[in-house]
């Protein structure tokens, strides 16, 4: 196996942008990271991580209705 050439890097961005199209890499994009954050905080043995991630995602919601 050798290094990823600056070649290769182009190649697989063209590809990503024939598959997701330009709209849709930036929310690809911040899933993966998402993911990548989750699967680390789970390695590093975090408690609840999902869940503050989830917290930092998620609008507030609402609570009973008044009377």
């Amino acid at each position: 196996m050798g290094a990823i050439s600056p070649m290769h890097l182009v190649l697989v961005l063209a590809i990503a942008v024939l598959l997701f199209g330009p709209g849709k890499l930036p929310e690809t994009g911040a899933a993966i990271g998402k993911a990548i954050r989750g699967f680390r905080d789970a390695a590093d043995g975090k408690p609840d991580a999902a869940a503050a991630t989830d917290a930092r995602t998620s609008p507030p919601q609402a609570g009973p209705p008044a009377a």
